[in-house]
This record gives C-alpha cells, sequence and structure tokens, in this order.
C-alpha cells in the first residue's frame, strides 16, 4: 500500500482523493470541511467566443495488454471537447460510482454523488462546428479522473481546440467503464518509487499514441474530419504533465506539451526535447527545492521553452480539485491562491502557450510578467 507518512509529495500522484492534502490539513488544525449546500458545484464559465459540445468514447487497444491488468486489453475512456452548436443538454461532470469512490475515498462529509451534479459548460454529445482545429490531448494527474481538467479542457475549446482528455483505468480512484464496470485504482497499491512513476509515464504515452492514432486515422468520431493532424499538442496536470514529455520523446506528432506541476520521473535523454515545451508549477519545482528533475529537464529542451513558477499555487490549483473542493466547504490552505484563481492563472497561459505554438499567433503573455497574473514568475 502507498504509505501517506513516508513520500511527502507521493498523495499528488497516486492518491485519488478529493484535495486530500488540503482536508489532512483541516484535520491536523482541528476543522472538518462543511457539508455541502443544495447548490451543487459549479465550473467557472470558459471565456472564448465557441459553444463547448463534449462527447465521451471507449475506446480498446487490441494489440497491448493492459500494463497493469495483463490479462485483459488496454481500455481507455475519453472525453472529447469541441466548438459546437449548443443542444440545451450540460454533459455530466462524472459518473455517479466514481464519484462516490472519490468522496469515499477522502471521506469528505457530503453526499456521494455530488461530483456527478456538477455544472459544467458542455454540450452533451452537440454536433460540432465546421472547421480545421488543432487538437490538445490532455491526461490527468495520478489518481485523478480525465474531469478534474474540464475547466481548461473547455476554455480551450471555447478558443477553438479539439480537445481529448484520457481516463487511464487502474490509475484513478475511479473509472467507469461500460457495462456498470468501475475500475479501481491498482496503481495504488503498489509501493511508490520514481520507477513505478517512469512505468506510468511510459504507459500513458503509449495511450495518447493510440488515442492519436484513433482520432486522426479515420471517422471514429463525427466531427474527426475538423481535427488538423498536423497541429498537435500534449499537456497534463501532475504524472500527466510529466508524460507530456515523455510522450513526446516517443511521438513526433506532438509539436508542443505542457506540464502542469509534475515531477518528471522518466529522464529526458541528452538528445533532448526539440519541440516547445511549457513547465508551469508550484513552489516545490523551483530551483533548489525538493523537485530536482525540474532543472534537469529545462537544461534538455532544446526547442522553445518556458518555466513559469506560481509560488502561491497548491498542487491542486491547476485543476478542477482545488475549486469544487472550496464549494464544498474545505477553503484554500493558507497563504495559497486558491481554486479559482489557479484556474484562471492555468487557462490563460496554457491557452497562449498552444495559440503561439500550434497557431502561429502573438502571446505576449509568455514574453515577460504580466500586471494581471502578479502571481506568476519567470523562471525562464
Amino acid at each position: 500500500m502507498i504509505r501517506r507518512s513516508t513520500i511527502p509529495r507521493i498523495r499528488p500522484y497516486l492518491l485519488g482523493a478529493l484535495l486530500v492534502a488540503v482536508c489532512l490539513a483541516l484535520l491536523v488544525a482541528g476543522t472538518r470541511p462543511a457539508r455541502a449546500a443544495a447548490e451543487p458545484p459549479r465550473l467557472p464559465a470558459p471565456t472564448g467566443r465557441y459553444p463547448v459540445g463534449m462527447t465521451p468514447m471507449h475506446l480498446v487497444d487490441e494489440d497491448r495488454a493492459d500494463p497493469w491488468k495483463p490479462e485483459v486489453r488496454r481500455e481507455l475512456m475519453v472525453s472529447l471537447w469541441y466548438p459546437a452548436v449548443p443542444n440545451g443538454r450540460h454533459s455530466p461532470y462524472i459518473g455517479a460510482k466514481a464519484s462516490a469512490a472519490y468522496i469515499a475515498d477522502v471521506g469528505l462529509p457530503v453526499e456521494p454523488d455530488i461530483l456527478s451534479r456538477v455544472e459544467t459548460h458542455a454540450y452533451d454529445r452537440a454536433i460540432a462546428l465546421p472547421g480545421r482545429r488543432p487538437l490538445v490531448v490532455l491526461s490527468p494527474g495520478g489518481g485523478l479522473p480525465r474531469a478534474s481538467l474540464s475547466s481548461l479542457a473547455e476554455e480551450l475549446a471555447s478558443r477553438g481546440y479539439v480537445v481529448a482528455g484520457i481516463d487511464h483505468p487502474y490509475e484513478a480512484t475511479a473509472v467507469e467503464l461500460p457495462g456498470g464496470r468501475l475500475a479501481g485504482c491498482l496503481v495504488c497499491e503498489l509501493d511508490f518509487s520514481r520507477e513505478l512513476g517512469a512505468k506510468v509515464s511510459q504507459g500513458r504515452a503509449k495511450d495518447a499514441g493510440f488515442v492519436l492514432d484513433r482520432l486522426t486515422g479515420g471517422r471514429l468520431w463525427p466531427g474527426a474530419p475538423m481535427i488538423d493532424k498536423n497541429r498537435v499538442g500534449m499537456g497534463g496536470h501532475s504524472l500527466g504533465g510529466a508524460s507530456s514529455a515523455t510522450t513526446m520523446l516517443t511521438d513526433s506528432r506532438v509539436d508542443a506539451g505542457v506540464n502542469l506541476d509534475g515531477t518528471f520521473f522518466e529522464p529526458v535523454p541528452t538528445r533532448g526535447v526539440d519541440r516547445p515545451f511549457l513547465m508551469m508549477g508550484g513552489k516545490p519545482h523551483e530551483p533548489g527545492t525538493e523537485d530536482e528533475t525540474w532543472e534537469q529537464t529545462w537544461s534538455q529542451l532544446t526547442g522553445p521553452r518556458r518555466w513559469l513558477q506560481v509560488p502561491t499555487a497548491d498542487h491542486m490549483s491547476f485543476s478542477d480539485w482545488m475549486l469544487l473542493g472550496e464549494q464544498l466547504g474545505v477553503p484554500p490552505q493558507p497563504d495559497t491562491i486558491g481554486g479559482v484563481r489557479g484556474m484562471q492563472i492555468t487557462r490563460a497561459y496554457v491557452a497562449a502557450f498552444f495559440d503561439r505554438h500550434l497557431r502561429g499567433r502573438d502571446a505576449p503573455l509568455l514574453d515577460a510578467p504580466s500586471p494581471t497574473y502578479p502571481e506568476v514568475t519567470f523562471r525562464g
């Protein structure tokens, strides 16, 4: 089992708990989060010009055994977000079974299905608007669902991207599969090591490559013709962000990558990554602190690169988990920016990065510190 007290940075990577670090801090302080109000949590509205659709997909890689359950083929659940024709029906955030698993994992005193009632801004299975769009693949943090990056995905889709969010079964607390099946977190039962982190990153690179094969190789989805396979980016949070770099090492189709607050468990070889890469994270990744992998990786990035620090960010500030937790009565940790501001910053810089490197657009936000986002410092 993962031992919560032995490795300080293990929770963000492999525990699929709803803001578990925050909740543990509250319990130590002698407080408990309040019971959720009747009003369901909601995601911040996207700021782009396009309405957003979301279509879920179930994919099976018949040529690959699951790395954690080798007696079965590798299954993936994928959400596609894209510019769409509104249809009046908003997509669910997560299924009720998965919601109950996440709530039970951390023991929050809220309704088990509360995450299934999160209000999103994407229309369920809406018809895609015509046009050629860049594709961005998103991979969530270890233990977390693809839904945890919904705010970022909706923002990018509202700006004209197709976004594919991947659930990696057996690496998350719960992934709902067809037929009422619920895949738990087998990885979370293993003793953590850098070797395990590298294995997860390598497997996710294969997952991402398979998703790219399916999305760009035919008519898997009615909106597939809108995907421009010559403009592909990948980003992720925590282990998902580190996996973006691993994917770029093995798949030349990925033109630009983003790591949001993730340790690079898979070392970047001396040949480096020659395409654009953004590293954006909190204080633990600053030079001279506990995560030396950021300095090591930075020196191996030979293409256009940017290193942004948000010293007051929590690990979960780069995902939906923090802002949803706040709406469930879990306050942010002292001296942190909180979930709403964290997502504003994440959306702005990730969108600017992909606009520059997938669309060739001017993105002055990436050139120097901005008074709009004084929390962000430039390391390189």
